[in-house]
């Protein structure tokens, strides 16, 4: 099979991983960079060892003039679905980076685009090529813990107050009538959400009983930086995530399976599993992973499945959805968090224990609200 040229629409911020992972399969041989859509050219540095990959922003006729076989798509978020359509409508198949869209509404528009033009779409959840997923499901399907009765995920991560002003559309919930749902859940931690559905065998979104969200802010942002939600599948299965932006020191983020004879944590940007139950020691464990746009390439030689089709990342679009629809992001008082400079001038905000909050709301599998939290009445949730 012949190199497949593809061209990657938004090369930086993101983007330059995808760059940097179409360079190394360029090395293998099984694609080729054929153009770059960007609203600035990339400089012959930033290029430097693709050769002289076309450069327009315009999309649509940059496939034209390559020929793509693939289109990846890393833009902003309300520009995800015409430009996955405008590369179905070509015959191009895409790989379109997390979130695959800003509303159930445009989702369905792009999911349904796509395959009534006969092309193939991946949607960017790195987290699904981990072979450590397949691991933790065959676990929970031997009883290694026993009954599973419910999945955790804690999220704490740093981001200083450039991160919200690294684009037009970032913490944004919506620009003018175009929605934009930039916020935690939704954007920067949504693998933990899309994973944990995914490990409960309910990636779909007729999956989906009911879902309550509590959505907070410290930033002077429209989104949501601090956030939970509970995700009540169709299986029973209580499914929370506890997330921040507001940390006090960055942590990896994870996912817990809780289950009646242990649990297992998966660690899922690291590969890593660890296994705890009664009566035995520790057992940890770290595994490979495949690569998305590898795995396209796989599947389009038919040597391999689709890992995350779009009807996989339905489940959560509802929670997309839950976030979209939900009221404001409720501000955390200024009494609860405090805001710091570094020597190079970078400011952050800090929510007080919020480390803490979130490891604790995978842990019990409980809401802020739930955990005594002052600043996160009930009256926060919303549910849908």
């Amino acid at each position: 099979m012949s190199a497949i040229p593809v061209v990657l629409a938004g090369a930086r911020g993101h983007g330059r991983w995808h760059l940097e992972n179409i360079r190394r399969l360029q090395a293998t041989g099984l694609v080729t960079l054929a153009g770059v859509c960007e609203l600035k050219p990339l400089t012959d540095k930033e290029l430097e060892g693709f050769g002289t990959p076309e450069q327009s922003p315009d999309f649509a006729a940059l496939l034209d003039s390559t020929g793509a076989g693939i289109a990846v798509i890393c833009t902003p978020i309300p520009t995800h679905t015409d430009l996955a359509l405008t590369a179905a409508e070509r015959g191009v198949h895409v790989l379109l980076e997390k979130p695959p869209a800003p509303s159930y509404a445009e989702f369905r528009r792009m999911a349904d685009g796509v395959s009534a033009a006969g092309v193939h779409c991946q949607i960017g959840f790195q987290s699904m090529g981990s072979h450590a997923l397949e691991a933790v499901r065959e676990l929970i399907a031997t009883g290694a813990i026993g009954e599973v009765t419910g999945i955790g995920g804690a999220g704490a991560w740093v981001r200083d107050e450039a991160y919200f002003r690294r684009a037009p559309w970032a913490g944004r919930r919506r620009i003018g009538g175009t929605d934009v749902v930039d916020g935690v859940l939704t954007n920067p931690l949504a693998h933990a959400v899309a994973t944990a559905l995914a490990l409960d065998g309910s990636s779909r979104a007729e999956d989906i009983g009911t879902i309550e969200a509590e959505l907070f802010r410290a930033n002077d942002i429209e989104a949501d930086d601090t956030s939970c939600v509970r995700i009540t599948t169709r299986r029973g299965t209580p499914v929370v995530i506890s997330v921040t932006l507001c940390a006090a020191a960055p942590d990896e983020p994870y996912l817990l399976v809780h289950g009646t004879r242990g649990r297992i944590t998966f660690w899922y940007k690291d590969d890593r599993i660890l296994v705890q139950r009664a009566g035995q020691g520790p057992e940890e464990s770290v595994h490979g992973r495949t690569d998305l746009l590898e795995n396209l390439v796989a599947h389009l030689a038919g040597e391999a499945d689709l890992l995350v089709t779009p009807d996989l990342t339905g489940a959560f679009m509802r929670v997309v959805e839950t976030v979209r629809t939900a009221p404001e992001p409720a501000a955390i008082p200024a009494d609860a968090w405090s805001e710091s400079t570094d020597a190079n001038g970078v400011r952050r905000r800090t929510v007080h224990g919020i480390d803490g909050l979130v490891a604790a709301g995978a842990d019990t599998l409980t809401l802020f609200s739930e955990l005594g939290v002052p600043w996160a009445l009930p009256s926060e949730v919303h549910s849908s």
